[in-house]
């Protein structure tokens, strides 16, 4: 048996018990991430972590074990958790998979990382991913690609794919990523795990890196959904030194996991059943909306009209906000600092110049463009008005719905390389999850069957904001059901 492969409830369960110890399944999370790395069988490793806090993960572990044998109860107590790199955990490295970030060390740990740590987790290590969140397949990681544990000639889904492929290769049982257009839905699909975007303001953004400061959130990927929503009883709550943390209540998110869906009147937007999509894939979220159906849910088509704009209006909005985040990266106070330069304004070029990967001076450019003078106006102040439409569209179908169902990605995994010399056919990946940042408003993805070559399929399920209860009481019921 593989205890890092295990649940967060049944590792709880067998905590408690005493059936093994914390000390046993940190050992069980570096025979597995080792001998991935060793085996002949996998001569192209996972790739799935960047570095690794083994010892310190073991001094917690038995912290964790004397604790248990006092008879002490937390709900993370005693669980291996693995972190995204672009999450600041203070005293260790955070580089956004990146070398403008060579040789940082966070200086403090994020908020959602402290309320974590509060609830017993263990981190056991950072995961990989596109460089500044920055990609949709994680190729584009100054540390190397990252590989998909069901094949690995394959892409895993970025940005948060090192996080994805942890959990599905059985690494660990948990880890966090960040959701900026679909970052954690679209590797949870791609893997076939579990992957959970907040509402915006649920969870505290304090210590994450920003790529795009009002569409990021943080998010875990789990093996069931039931583990998502322990570990989001932790995660969410209200943070008075982040601005746009919501000062809202916190349900018990595990108390209503078993209700029925009797009733529940469930939305199938038109557009996000599109030419271009595979049919296997197709067919595997509709069989498992009519399974809902066949659960007692009302199956109702709707529309959301602007849909069509979504992706061009994320690439203008995300990327300006990029361009103005990633300006603080200069070479002067942390992080890569080019060699004798002759002058400020080289040290600020080649310091960027050399630390920036391609596609994340792609962005830059665009969004300063966008940002630029005699363009603002025709470019990011026309998205943010088209944004606003997005967001009422979602609106105007939560008035006549509860929920709203589509697929996670139209595609299973490609092929590492295929999609990688072409911007456009990447950014087009995220075509069905971008609307839910744009919108603010929750969403999660989990595994619905298999597609072509046997590969995962994610089913994706949308709420209004701040009703991630219902989402995860839904989302629960249909994952029983489709086992």
């Amino acid at each position: 048996m593989n205890l890092a492969s295990l649940s967060i409830a049944r590792l709880r369960k067998g905590l408690d018990s005493r059936e093994f110890s914390a000390l046993d399944i940190i050992d069980a999370v570096e025979q597995g991430i080792t001998s991935d790395s060793t085996d002949a069988a996998h001569a192209c490793p996972v790739n799935a972590f960047v570095e690794l806090w083994l010892d310190e993960a073991r001094e917690q572990a038995r912290a964790a074990d004397a604790r248990l044998a006092d008879g002490e109860r937390a709900p993370l107590l005693g669980i291996p958790l693995a972190i995204k790199d672009n999450l600041n955990y203070r005293g260790h490295r955070a580089s956004c998979a990146s070398r403008i970030l060579d040789g940082y060390r966070a200086t403090y740990t994020a908020h959602a990382l402290e309320n974590l740590e509060r609830a017993g987790a263990i981190f056991v290590g950072r995961t990989n991913m596109d460089e500044f969140a920055m990609g949709s397949s994680n190729e584009t990681s100054a540390h190397g690609l990252v590989r998909n544990p069901h094949d690995r000639s394959r892409i895993p889904g970025g940005s948060s794919g090192g996080s994805a492929a942890a959990v599905a290769a059985g690494f660990v049982p948990v880890a966090l990523g960040s959701d900026t257009g679909g970052s954690i839905r679209q590797p949870a699909a791609l893997c076939g795990v579990v992957g959970l975007k907040p509402t915006y303001g649920r969870v505290s953004r304090r210590g994450l890196i920003a790529f795009a400061s009002s569409l990021d959130q943080i998010g875990p990927f789990t093996r069931t959904v039931e583990d998502a929503a322990i570990v989001l009883n932790h995660l969410a709550g209200h943070d008075p030194l982040d601005s746009t943390s919501v000062p809202q209540a916190v349900p018990d998110y595990t108390a209503g996991l078993d209700g029925d869906l009797k009733g529940l009147r469930v939305g199938v937007p038109k557009e996000y059943f599109v030419s271009g999509m595979e049919p296997e894939v197709e067919a595997a979220v509709r069989a498992a909306i009519k399974r809902m159906e066949e659960m007692g849910a009302e199956i109702r088509e709707i529309s959301l009209p602007h849909t069509e704009y979504a992706v061009a209006v994320y690439y203008i909005v995300a990327t300006a906000e990029a361009s103005s985040n990633l300006a603080r990266f200069d070479g002067v106070r942390y992080g890569r600092r080019a060699q004798d330069p002759a002058d400020l304004y080289e040290l600020y070029a080649r310091s960027r110049g050399e630390g920036f990967g391609a596609e994340v001076k792609r962005r830059i450019m665009l969004g300063t463009y966008v940002l630029s003078s005699g363009y603002y106006d025709a470019y990011y102040l026309k998205a943010l008005r088209v944004r606003q439409l997005i967001t009422r569209d979602f609106a105007t179908a939560f008035a006549d719905v509860d929920m709203i169902a589509t697929p996670t990605s139209p595609q299973v995994a490609f092929a590492i390389g295929e999609k990688a010399a072409d911007p456009v056919a990447m950014y087009l990946s995220d075509i069905f999850t971008i609307s839910t940042n744009l919108a603010g408003i929750p969403g999660i993805s989990l595994p619905c069957g298999r597609g072509k070559g046997g590969l995962p399929v994610g089913l994706q399920l949308m709420a209004t904001h701040f009703d991630e209860a219902r989402l995860l009481q839904v989302a629960h019921r249909v994952e029983q059901a489709l086992r």
